[in-house]
């Protein structure tokens, strides 16, 4: 879940900064944006440029920025027994998934793992300390084969692929609006339209419009969310450690699971909420019992 959030605040935050890094370079060379998007066909293209380059963007930086907002730091396995074997882990799960090995990482708090990076043969699988210590090594296990299975399977990337059409809608259609309600009383004389109302809706409906979109991204990964677990229990010949790794986050105990581990998306309850990157573990486990995978 990590990995969704993660990809998230930074694709916001790259989206707000290009949104306002264009407003200022047209102020300062006298040009007002509402004459820039003059034609529906210069709007598109901006839109489609930024909206995908923004999510690429976020998607290529994904790798420093999950170390540097976790803390994480990578190992070769010469630290310890405890990191050799994690070491060992990944890269025979990786093996078998016809990947690279990818870097490995720990990082300090609460029961967690996560995958990310740009490219399936160039990836970052990091685990929390707390995992480590609460799961025993079989379960550890199957939960690397699942972050393993969202590398291989290159859900980072259709990620980025689907944010950025969604980037481009909302950059879309946040200024349509705009132009309208800037343009409201004055007729077809779009130069006389308010600049500020202008800009003031087009930051306001983006933030509107990306809360729509973020609704899109969570139930995608909720989706692939129920496939990496299938790909751990292949990857391991049996869904059961899977099984028995998501019974053991259920189980922890409220003093042990931290409220920052709740609101990062991990669901514990019956019921999986529109917002949730996750679905409710039970429904999880539910699926892997289904499925049978041996």
């Amino acid at each position: 879940m990590k990995r969704i959030v993660l990809f998230l605040l930074t694709n916001i935050a790259v989206m707000i900064a290009l949104s306002i890094t264009s407003t200022v370079v047209f102020s300062l060379i006298g040009v007002q944006m509402q004459e820039v998007f003059g034609e529906w066909s210069h709007l598109i293209v901006f839109a489609f440029v930024f909206g995908i380059g923004g999510s690429v963007i976020s998607l290529l930086i994904s790798k420093p920025m999950a170390k540097l907002s976790t803390g994480a730091q990578t190992i070769d396995g010469s630290e310890g027994e405890a990191e050799r074997w994690l070491v060992a882990t990944v890269e025979d799960l990786a093996r078998r998934a016809n990947i690279k090995t990818p870097e490995v990482a720990i990082y300090p708090g609460a029961a967690n793992a996560f995958a990310t990076g740009a490219f399936r043969n160039s990836a970052l699988v990091a685990v929390s300390s707390d995992i480590m210590a609460q799961m025993s090594k079989e379960e550890l296990r199957a939960v690397l084969g699942h972050e393993i299975s969202h590398v291989a399977n290159g859900d980072m990337v259709t990620l980025c692929l689907i944010q950025g059409v969604l980037n481009a809608f909302v950059i879309l259609f946040s200024r349509i609006i705009a132009q309208i309600v800037a343009n409201a009383g004055n007729g077809n004389e779009r130069r006389r339209s308010n600049p500020f109302v202008y800009m003031t809706v087009v930051w306001t409906m983006e933030i509107a419009l990306g809360i729509l979109a973020m609704l899109i991204v969570c139930a995608f990964s909720r989706r692939r969310e129920y496939v990496a677990d299938a790909g751990s229990a292949r990857l391991l010949g049996t869904p059961y450690p899977m099984i028995a790794a998501l019974r053991r986050l259920g189980n922890l105990q409220p003093g042990v699971l931290p409220d920052s581990l709740k609101a990062m998306g991990i669901a514990q309850g019956r019921r999986t909420s529109l917002w949730s990157t996750h679905p409710a573990l039970e429904d999880r486990i539910a699926a892997l019992e289904r499925a049978g995978v041996a």
